[in-house]
Order: structure tokens, then sequence, then C-alpha cells
């Protein structure tokens, strides 16, 4: 059993872990709304779209998270805004966003000729360089998450299963998009300078993916979730001790392979749950 535990016993391992259990239960309540929803892209966009207040902060000397929240502030009031125009589609709109941010990111990092390592911290992540002030701040984005999720939670349903009926209830549906916009943006802010934002949705998406067909709520979606996020994160830490691979990387692959063993399950429940002399319907 030696081989279980001696990677935590190191003081920085055990803070990658903790760190890790944190930032799943945060993007386990964020994450479980972006796929009821399916804004899988404008988590993507929002992810890249952090790098211009990072690199801005970075080539000034200044607080890398803050930063992070100014450029998160903007794609969120961005994706508000020009979603409410009336020609211009979501979708499209977060595209434009996307693009533009990223590529203002690219113009500011050209400006540093030493930013290379930072970049690479920015992408990729470090979760093996948590420290204990990082954990502090996880501790209070998901006190503020759980509180955001329980007090949105019944427009957040509403929203996501029916738009009209959350305009016949009065619940404000553009005002709780909003809302919903800040949980992403405080889910994935902080969590890029734990696994970085190429993969943060490993933890952002695959968890609550792969919750979705054993769970029967949406809380219990998002309990699953959390609980398959902390699997991931044990398991990606151990391996990565012992196979000397990127820990951040390891954790979100291991996150993307149990959404694939999850749904290839549950196929096989339900193949084996058909009665023997059923068939599949077909259409003609």
């Amino acid at each position: 059993m030696e081989w279980l535990t001696a990677p935590f016993e190191a003081a920085f391992v055990q803070r990658a872990l903790w760190g890790g259990m944190l930032v799943s239960a945060i993007c386990a309540l964020a994450g479980t709304w972006v796929v009821l929803r399916g804004m899988a892209f404008l988590g993507d966009a929002m992810s890249h779209g952090l790098l211009p207040g990072v690199a801005l902060a970075a080539l000034l000397g200044g607080n890398l998270l803050a930063g992070a929240l100014l450029s998160a502030a903007v794609v969120t009031a961005g994706v508000t805004v020009l979603g409410r125009a009336p020609r211009l589609s979501q979708d499209t709109a977060i595209g434009l966003l996307f693009v533009g941010m990223l590529s203002l990111g690219v113009v500011v990092v050209s400006r540093s000729q030493s930013f290379a390592v930072d970049l690479t911290g920015f992408l990729f992540g470090d979760v093996l360089a948590v420290r204990e002030r990082d954990l502090t701040l996880l501790g209070a984005a998901l006190a503020l998450a759980l509180t955001v999720s329980a007090l949105g939670h019944r427009a957040f349903t509403a929203l996501a299963f029916d738009t009209r009926k959350a305009h016949t209830l009065g619940l404000r549906p553009r005002l709780a998009h909003a809302v919903l916009l800040g949980l992403l943006a405080l889910a994935i802010v902080a969590s890029f300078h734990i696994v970085g934002t190429l993969l943060v949705l490993g933890l952002l998406i695959a968890p609550p993916a792969a919750a979705l067909p054993w769970a029967r709520s949406v809380r219990g979606v998002m309990a699953l979730a959390a609980l398959l996020g902390v699997t991931a994160t044990f398991s990606g830490l151990l391996l990565s001790w012992h196979l000397g691979t990127a820990a951040g990387a390891t954790v979100s692959a291991l996150a993307v392979c149990l959404f694939f063993l999850s749904h290839l399950a549950s196929g096989l429940r339900h193949r084996h749950a058909r009665p023997s002399g059923a068939r599949p319907a077909t259409t003609d």
C-alpha cells in the first residue's frame, strides 16, 4: 500500500489534493449548468478569454488573479450585451469575443520576450504549486459558488429546461443568465491557476457529463460530479507521481476517461435492461 500513500506524504502533494478537491466542487456546481444548457463553447471561450488580463498583469508585474477577474468580467459583460442583439446569435457573439480576446492576449504576450514560462503555466497550470493562500481563496470561491447556486437554483433550473416558464413565473431569465455567467466565470478564474485554461474544461464539463446518466436530479448531478472530480484528482496525482507525467494534464485526462467509462457503462446497462425479445425502434 506504500505506492498508494507515499505520494501524499509530501506537503505539496497534500496541498495539490486539497486544491483539486476544492476546484472539483466549484466546477461541479458551475459545470452542471454548463452541461444542461449546452454552454461548453462558452466555457471554452471564457477560459481562453482570460489571457489578455493575465498577460497584462504579468507584463506589468500585477496580480494574475486580478487580471483574470477583469478579463472574465469583460467576457461576461460582452456575452450578455451582444446576446441581446436581435440579429446576432449567441454563438456568433461568443465566437467573436473568443477570437477577439485571444488575439488581444497574444498581442500582449508578444510584447514580452520572457513570457514563455508564465504562458505555459497559464495554459497548463501547476497543481503541485498550490500554496496555503490558494487554498484559502479556493475555499472562499467555493462558499460563494454554493451561495449563488442555492439562491439561484430555481431560476437556473427554469432557465435550463423552459425559458418561457421562467418568464411566466417572474424569475427574470436574463438576470438569471447573467448570474449563471458569473458563476461560470468564478469557476474558471478559481481553477485556471490549478489546471490551466486549456485543461479547466476537463473538470468543468467531464464530471457533470459523466454523472448525468446516473443522477435523477440536478443536485444529484452536482454531488456525483464533485465525487468524480475528486476521484480524478486523487488518481491523477497518484499516476503523475509514479509515471512522472504532468499532474494537471493527468487529472484532466482521467476526468475525460471517467466520462467515457460512465457512458459506456450506461449504454451496457440499458442494453441489458432491454427485454430479450425487444428490438430498438427504427424509422423508415
